[in-house]
């Protein structure tokens, strides 16, 4: 298990952005190549950003590269520049189709980078309702919400609560599950609302979402602390196991602790809260 309670998106243009990353308390960096870079700055972002994954020590953060879409004049050349210093996974916006997913693996084996994590962008409403299919033709690693776009799509608000998107990040979530992935959920862009994206990440957390991306650093211990494991219940969680583990041995299915009944469900949950926790650990 790997902790990605926060994952921050990083312009590729923005040289200053990709130096202080080493500093920062993020579980995940993604740098992005696509919407957060003009036309113009493609080429050159592209460049800062393989010599950054050559010439810095980002430690224990995973290292994602947002390329952009296969069907744009610079999709292409980016996956060919990262087959000379490979990311820790490549972010794939806009996924939508089979045929898309068939162009991009094509690409990623013959630049030699067939090894390399594949992340998906769910981020319109053709991907929302054909996720199951795009996931059993060729299953990512990692869906990532792209509720900024997603919000575009539907000619929607932004609202707080994100009711008007309740379906697209349940059924994301579904999906995720059933394929046993990881699932990101999207940005908050009013950045400097900071209990309203409080409310938002232990919203999320409680719907079932692993992590979140963001925008800003400011951001990522609100994320840490939504999305992580608390000394309490990493001491509720060892309480569980030793009672299960108790009912075992007296060969009972059942047990109970603190008036709860405590079955086979409970104990996975608890020993997912301790790898979650024991991951935390081991990244410092």
């Amino acid at each position: 298990m790997r902790a990605r309670r926060s994952v921050l998106y990083l312009p590729g243009s923005n040289e200053r952005a990709l130096e202080k990353a080493v500093e920062l308390g993020c579980d995940a960096i993604i740098f992005d190549l696509e919407d957060a870079v003009a036309p113009a700055m493609k080429a050159a972002s592209r460049e800062r950003v393989l010599r950054a994954l050559q010439t810095r020590n980002y430690g224990h953060r995973e290292c994602i590269v947002r390329i952009n879409g296969l069907d744009t004049p610079w999709g292409d050349s980016d996956l060919r520049a990262l087959a000379n210093r490979p990311p820790d996974a490549v972010l794939v916006p806009k996924v939508e189709s089979t045929q898309q997913l068939d162009d991009m693996t094509a690409l990623l084996d013959t630049v030699k980078l067939a090894s390399v994590p594949i992340w998906y962008m769910v981020e319109t409403p053709r991907a929302v309702l054909k996720l199951d299919v795009l996931l059993e033709h060729r299953p990512p690693e990692v869906l990532v919400m792209g509720t900024s776009d997603l919000v575009k799509e539907l000619r929607a608000e932004h609202l707080e609560d994100r009711s008007n998107l309740s379906f697209a990040l349940q059924r994301t979530l579904l999906v995720a599950r059933a394929f046993g992935l990881v699932a990101l959920d999207g940005v908050q862009l009013d950045f400097r609302n900071g209990e309203s994206f409080e409310r938002s990440c232990r919203a999320s957390r409680q719907l079932g979402f692993d992590g979140r991306t963001l925008i800003h650093p400011s951001q990522i211990a609100t994320a840490n602390a939504a999305y992580g494991v608390s000394e309490a219940a990493v001491a509720y969680a060892r309480r569980v196991l030793a009672a299960w583990e108790g009912a075992l041995a007296d060969g009972k299915g059942v047990v109970e602790l603190d008036g709860q009944l405590i079955e086979n469900l409970h104990a996975d949950d608890a020993r997912r809260t301790l790898a979650l926790a024991e991951a935390i650990t081991e990244r410092g």
